[in-house]
């Protein structure tokens, strides 16, 4: 039995991590003696010509897609051009967004047999289990499936899986090396579940409203293989990271027991942090803490269910400002009862946390199904404007409030674009002027690496031009390095300078290798650790 578990594309500019949801299935899948390949589309360049390779040589009798709203559209067209490669085999989908509209997503969608309704390891186990016997679907709980005729049936309820029973992911089947070339960061998770029922996120009915916690030790013993792929950042991605203060600190004490060497990040809400637990996280290697402050206005946050106030922001930050982690605070706009006085107010509020050494960014509301904003939007007050789900990447307005408009947003968004251009046009200038300072050069050249090595990847450069033959005895790696940024930079719209200098940095870093053999060399990525 094999199982070939898919990560859609989508866009470097969302932050890509190595896809943590389907190293879990495989893992999963392993432990049940199943085999499992992951096939990454965000780091890989995707053809129909790719999965009929793939799925000629691994021969597997399922095939699996997670998405989000965002990339739900390429998750159905790979699964399309699976069908059309060979139409028995099982197709599944699962992910935040077919969990909460799946007979529709089914009923739309008849290259897909079944849906996996939220936490996956158990029911993929199950679907192979019955792909590889007589198929029986109904004894497969937490999926949604076609029954052979027009009807389409929703089996029950699985249990959560324990928090200590949560088995560990089986990262040696994702690409990590992509990942770590692009800079990107690493993530993992401690718990699952979030008690808080915030009207604009699933987090809680995705996968519990209590939170599951895992055994501080396993957490430890993953955090150490973790620390040896040498990323530049570790992202603990639990809804909250900080709602169990003896599990946080059981974590930390077991990082720094370890001595390991890690620079990491959370979530938390500023009503979960004190001064003893982010002074114990800061020694433990926590730089930023992100929270989500979502609105300055009182009556926004109580709407929206937060249950925060701007008061308690503004202790949180001075917290992290005493310990030294850097505070990070995120806000949505065009949330229920936005005017834009209201817009304004949250706008000033983001000016006075910048004063006070907080990092912050906007987002606009995306009411993605299962979220009660989406259910409840006529109550609200928010008018939808489109489920075209590929525009909802929390950047584009697509909803309205009864004072705010689509062009009232869209403005913001094209005076955010503005910012950032000029902030970037600023450095740009002083870098050739020589003025700019050590900060703006790394932020320049970290932008700069991850878009040279993005465009590598996904044009296939090295696989294309990364094999030449050379005839004056051996080459010195800096020689190569400068051949193959010479092969490259006809191809390519970047400075050779700059592509040599990002050459160099992967090949320093490992993200990049070279094989010489008999007057021939050969360049490629690193992909698996």
């Amino acid at each position: 039995m094999r199982v070939l578990l898919i990560n859609p594309y989508y866009p470097i500019s969302e932050t890509p991590s190595p896809p943590l949801g389907l190293s879990y299935l495989a893992g999963a899948l392993e432990e049940n003696g199943i085999e499992a390949k992951i096939l990454d589309l965000v780091v890989f360049p995707y053809t129909k010509r790719l999965i009929e390779e793939v799925v000629n040589r691994f021969q597997p009798q399922v095939v699996g897609a997670t998405c989000v709203t965002m990339n739900f559209y390429n998750a159905k067209q790979v699964l399309k051009d699976v069908k059309t490669i060979c139409p028995d085999i099982v197709t599944v989908m699962g992910g935040p967004h077919v969990t909460f509209c799946a007979e529709e997503t089914l009923c739309q969608f008849p290259d897909l047999d079944m849906i996996a309704l939220g936490e996956g390891e158990n029911i993929i186990v199950n679907i192979a289990k019955q792909a590889a016997g007589n198929r029986r679907w109904d004894l497969v709980p937490g999926i949604v499936y076609r029954d052979g005729t027009d009807a389409i049936l929703t089996t029950k309820k699985p249990k959560p899986i324990p928090g200590e029973d949560i088995l560990k992911p089986a990262r040696h089947l994702v690409p990590l090396g992509r990942y770590r070339a692009l800079g990107m960061p690493i993530t993992l998770t401690t718990s699952r579940g979030c008690p808080f029922c915030c009207i604009f996120c699933v987090g809680g009915k995705l996968l519990g409203p209590r939170a599951r916690f895992r055994r501080p030790e396993h957490v430890i013993e993953e955090l150490e293989e973790i620390a040896g792929f040498n990323f530049p950042q570790v992202n603990i991605a639990d809804d909250l990271f900080t709602g169990n203060k003896s599990h946080c600190h059981a974590i930390c004490d077991g990082i720094l027991e370890r001595d390991l060497d890690l620079s990491w990040t959370a979530f938390a809400r500023v009503d979960t942090v004190s001064h003893g637990l982010l002074e114990k996280m800061k020694m433990a290697g926590c730089h930023t803490i992100s929270f989500g402050i979502e609105s300055a206005n009182r009556k926004i946050l109580k709407t929206v269910k937060k249950g925060i106030t701007p008061d308690q922001v503004i202790s949180a930050v001075k917290i992290c400002n005493d310990v030294g982690i850097s505070p990070h605070a995120s806000f949505i706009l065009g949330l229920p009862g936005e005017t834009p006085e209201t817009l304004q107010e949250t706008i000033r509020f983001g000016e006075l946390l910048k004063e006070m050494g907080v990092a912050f960014g906007f987002h606009l509301l995306a009411p993605f199904p299962g979220t009660e904003v989406r259910e409840k939007a006529q109550e609200l007050g928010i008018k939808i404007l489109t489920n075209d789900w590929s525009e909802y990447d929390a950047n584009k307005p697509i909803t309205e409030t009864k004072w705010v408009t689509k062009a009232m947003l869209d403005q913001i968004v094209t005076e955010w674009e503005s910012d950032f251009n000029k902030w970037l046009e600023d450095i740009t200038e002083h870098i050739k002027k020589g003025t700019a300072t050590y900060h703006e050069k790394k932020e320049y050249e970290k932008l700069e690496h991850a878009a040279i090595v993005y465009e590598l990847m996904m044009s296939s450069a090295l696989e294309n031009l990364g094999s030449w033959k050379y005839v004056d005895g051996s080459r010195s790696y800096h020689e190569l390095i400068q051949d193959l940024a010479k092969k490259i930079n006809g191809n390519m719209g970047h400075s050779f300078l700059s592509l040599h200098r990002v050459l160099s940095d992967a090949f320093t870093n490992k993200d990049l290798i070279f094989h010489q053999q008999a007057g021939n060399v050969t360049c490629r990525w690193v992909d698996y650790l």
